[in-house]
């Protein structure tokens, strides 16, 4: 990706976050309250991710699961005993995903992009594949949109971690290296459009 690719890019990012948030912001509001009282605890969540250039961020979401003692990981499946009925909701509609707009507004996220991941993921690539560190992370993207039912997939499979660890994560890496080599702005549009409608 050139320099002026890059900031068209970034440009189109803060146009597009800023409207979604003219726009969403009142449902943000509202999602933030429920999930406040639904988990009985700040319904903003955040979480460490890896970023452009292995930067660590904050990402924020809605927070959909409660807080159990004795489990920890960073892997959710669709059974994960953790979400609530209302949490459930606000992932199968992706409104758990709403506050992102602000990590992408701040220049920490793109709206296309790799998925950011906990350390462990991405700041541990080799070779080429490092390539994903050279960008900003997205909401959404073409490997998203291939694994947006991954939390019904990994509650399949008897090794969840294991799993995501072995055949997700390098498929997406594969995926991901392949949209950065050949991105266009008209690209990036067309997977805004493609996860809007699915």
């Amino acid at each position: 990706m050139s320099p002026l690719d890059a900031f068209t890019k970034r440009m189109f990012d803060i146009v597009c976050a800023f409207l979604g948030l003219s726009l969403l912001g009142w449902l943000i509001l509202l999602a933030w309250l429920a999930a406040s009282i639904d988990t009985r605890n700040n319904g903003f969540f955040t979480q460490v991710r890896v970023g452009q250039n292995g930067r660590l961020f904050k990402v924020v979401k809605i927070r959909t699961m409660l807080i159990k003692a004795g489990l920890n990981t960073s892997v959710t499946t669709a059974t994960d005993e953790r979400i609530t009925t209302l949490g459930s909701m606000f992932r199968k509609t992706k409104i758990d995903e709403l506050p992102q707009l602000f990590n992408v507004l701040v220049g920490q996220m793109s709206f296309v992009g790799p998925r950011p991941d906990v350390p462990g993921f991405a700041d541990k690539l080799k070779g080429e594949a490092r390539l994903l560190l050279t960008v900003k992370p997205g909401i959404t993207g073409p490997a998203s949109l291939k694994y947006k039912y991954e939390e019904q997939l990994l509650a399949s499979v008897e090794a969840p971690e294991t799993y995501n660890r072995n055949v997700l994560w390098p498929d997406k890496v594969k995926i991901n290296i392949e949209y950065i080599k050949a991105w266009t702005l008209t690209k990036d549009i067309q997977y805004m459009i493609k996860t809007l409608v699915s």
